[in-house]
């Protein structure tokens, strides 16, 4: 990694707002915690990272860095992990394919992303590059499941200080649309490998002509592995985004498309890919060839179709008109035109749909104006919980924030489980024929006849990540006493295979009573019922529906999912501590960019930082840290009720004001605790100064406010223009560098 030695606390460097916070908020961490002995190490997991140490041939010694997230892969595996993992960009091909022209444009002699790969050497330049695209992180990170939900402090808050939320009416027109079959939920199968099944298996495509493909080879199943199969027609998709374009013009709202392209990147940038050739279907029929002789690849978004047919008048034409045709479109930027079908990274489902929910079923069309929409998600595996929550709330009108309860989340996403593993083992139907899951005794497990352009998928959960989730769970209930609902539909192949490790394990703990076992539909009312009615309940699901669950609730509950507790249990004794959604981040840099001003809310490292503390303490028995740890809970109380948080505009205060409150509160925590008398003895001095020097760097902050900031670039900016643009205050500097 990035250092020599091993650091007590590993602090991601990662992308966009959180990486540019990180430029003022870490030098401030540093201070505090080597007062207690603690070092703290930078690995480096960002997209412009990932792309640099995966092709060292290519470059300088001094532009060589090591491959930081495949050294944390292995830490994470042992007792010794404590790492702050930061949100990182799961990119989309767009968003890789820019950060390696930034690269390049940098002096990195970096090949260039092929797009339709010809020769054996750009087969495998592709290779390399498809490995860093999506959720390529997460997986190797999570080797433990999940721990989720909202601090005490920042619930007390969010019930004290209600956030906004749109006005609900019975009548909306707002819905969610999904395939009626033929999907991934309907074509699902799924089994528990036994001992005679275990080893090697092989993925094969068998054509008409009984020639076989293998697509996978050495796909290593153990015994007790829950191993699905599932696949998605093209036909059926291309007929269902028909309809569902003609079902919101008759409606007269507007079409959104919801979708996860950067994390489920194989599966997703196909449907996305449809859902642009159904909205422009003429204009394909007529221009097809001629947009394909122009790169035309509609998986990659409106936006790039527009660039690349920009100078033929006749498609401009023929897409203007097709346009002024159809229904409304939801806007991710209505200003700037940027539509619901422009990049597939730019509207992420876990994000947008919440949003459209707090909305009051709103969303924005190409003028600016709100409006009811159709929410078309194709897959109906996780539709519902969105379909219940817009039918609830329609009946029951706003969540009232005052009052509602808590949705904890323990989910299980240990060691890649479902669905997010899947990217290696989706193919996209090269023919019509078969595709079949073979394992190594020779026995064909899953088989489904498929047609060309079909998207078939396998995904896996091992057992033993099964097993710790059950447990977590179990704890999770034990320590809260509240309702606990394992999120499994008995209809679903996959889940099926989860509820016979559920129930056993339930019932010879004695617990079998203290839990239910619903599909999502259900479990989404029960779940609304018992928050509106002010208790909490802990949600207990699969890999997907844990990212989409602890968006939606917080989201609800407390304004963003950026302040949630994020803990990873790490299933061999470390802890990693996740700190919240990037999913708007991009347009906080674009805000920084151009008037120096940073609303990105460091709240979630903020409780990072003191559970990372805290678990230094226990684990390693470093009683400082427990103190440093407390003191940082207590400062990030103060943030909260001091109302000390970032503010969305140019001029108010930003995220830099927000950790200058952060360091002075942490500071007077320490100083007045007396548990230990020579850290109270040594920050002392550092309140008092930082107090004193209150008018100072806050006039010093709102000055650099306004003029547009240089940070040399988006994807790997300048660390020296960074810092520059971060920490502009000398007086607050002087007092963390002294």
């Amino acid at each position: 990694m990035a250092e020599n030695k091993s650091p007590d606390i590993l602090y991601t460097i990662v992308d966009e707002a959180p990486e540019l916070a990180s430029a003022s908020f870490l030098p401030i961490i540093r201070k505090f915690v080597s007062s207690a002995g603690i070092t703290v190490g930078t690995p480096d997991i960002s997209l412009a990272g990932r792309i640099i140490a995966t092709f060292p041939e290519n470059l300088t010694d001094a532009q060589r860095q090591s491959d930081d997230l495949a050294a944390l892969g292995e830490l994470v595996k042992t007792p010794d992990a404590n790492v702050i993992k930061l949100p990182n960009i799961s990119a989309s091909v767009p968003q890789l394919v820019a950060a390696i022209t930034e690269l390049q444009g940098q002096g990195y002699d970096l090949p260039n992303y092929p797009e339709e790969p010809s020769t054996d050497e750009e087969k495998a330049v592709r290779a390399r590059y498809d490995a860093i695209k999506g959720s390529a992180v997460n997986p190797v990170l999570r080797e433990g499941n999940s721990d989720r939900r909202s601090a005490k402090a920042v619930k007390n808050f969010a019930q004290n200080n209600p956030h906004s939320m749109g006005e609900w009416v019975s009548d909306s027109k707002t819905k969610v649309s999904s395939m009626p079959g033929n999907d991934f939920y309907a074509n699902e199968v799924s089994a528990t490998i036994t001992a005679a099944q275990a080893g090697d298996a092989k993925i094969e495509f068998v054509g008409k002509d009984g020639a076989v493909t293998v697509l996978k080879d050495a796909w290593p199943l153990a015994e007790g592995t829950v191993a699905d199969a599932t696949f998605m027609s093209a036909k059926a998709l291309g007929a269902f985004l028909a309809e569902a374009i003609e079902d919101t013009k008759a409606d007269g709202t507007m079409f959104s498309l919801h979708m996860k392209a950067t994390m489920m990147k194989v599966s997703d940038p196909i449907i996305f890919g449809h859902a642009v050739k159904a909205w422009l279907a003429p204009v394909f029929e007529k221009f097809g060839d001629e947009m394909a002789a122009l790169g035309v690849n509609p998986n990659s978004g409106m936006g790039d179709l527009l660039d690349r047919v920009a100078g033929n008048a006749d498609i401009m034409a023929a897409i203007d008109a097709v346009n002024a045709d159809r229904p409304a479109m939801y806007m991710v930027d209505s200003d700037k035109g940027i539509t619901n079908l422009h990049v597939p990274s730019d509207v992420i489902i876990d994000a947008s749909m919440p949003a459209v929910i707090r909305a009051g079923g709103k969303g924005w069309d190409g003028e600016g104006k709100k409006g009811d929409t159709n929410c078309v998600i194709p897959d109906r595996c996780y539709a519902s919980i969105y379909d219940e929550s817009i039918n609830f709330f329609k009946a029951n009108g706003a969540l009232d924030v005052t009052k509602a309860g808590s949705v904890a989340n323990v989910g299980l996403m240990a060691q890649k489980a479902e669905e997010y593993g899947s990217h290696p083992t989706t193919f996209e139907a090269p023919a019509d024929g078969t595709i079949r899951v073979v394992l190594a005794n020779g026995e064909t497990l899953h088989s489904h006849e498929v047609e060309t352009g079909d998207i078939w998928r396998s995904c896996t959960v091992k057992k033993a990540p099964i097993e710790n989730w059950i447990e977590l769970a179990m704890d999770r209930q034990r320590l809260t006493g509240s309702e606990a609902i394992f999120w499994l539909d008995e209809n679903r192949a996959h889940d099926a295979e989860l509820i016979k490790y559920v129930k056993p394990a339930l019932e010879a703990a004695g617990k079998a009573d203290l839990f239910q076992i619903m599909a999502p539909r259900e479990a989404t009312a029960q779940s609304l019922k018992t928050i509106t009615a002010g208790n909490d309940s802990i949600a207990i699901t699969g890999n997907v529906l844990r990212d989409y669950l602890t968006d939606l609730f917080p989201i609800l509950e407390l304004g963003t999912s950026a302040k949630m507790l994020s803990i990873v249990k790490l299933m061999q004794g470390g802890g990693l501590f996740e700190t919240g959604a990037g999913g708007s981040a991009p347009k906080h840099v674009q805000q920084l960019v151009e008037e120096n001003h940073l609303r990105w809310d460091s709240m979630g490292e903020f409780c990072a930082l003191g559970e990372s503390l805290n678990f230094l303490a226990d684990v390693k028995g470093n009683a400082k840290a427990g103190v440093l740890g407390v003191a940082a809970e207590a400062a990030t109380q103060g943030i909260l009720d001091d109302n000390r948080s970032p503010s969305r505009k140019v001029g108010q205060p930003d995220n830099r004001d927000s950790h200058y409150w952060f360091a002075r509160y942490w500071a007077e925590a320490l100083a007045a605790q007396s548990d230990d008398a020579d850290l109270a003895a040594e920050f002392a001095p550092v309140a008092k100064a930082l107090a004193d020097g209150e008018e100072a760097i806050l006039a010093e902050l709102a000055a650099a406010q306004g003029p547009a900031a240089e940070i040399g670039g988006y994807y790997r900016p300048s660390v020296e223009l960074k810092a520059k643009v971060m920490r502009p205050s000398a007086t607050l500097n002087a007092i963390i560098d002294g």
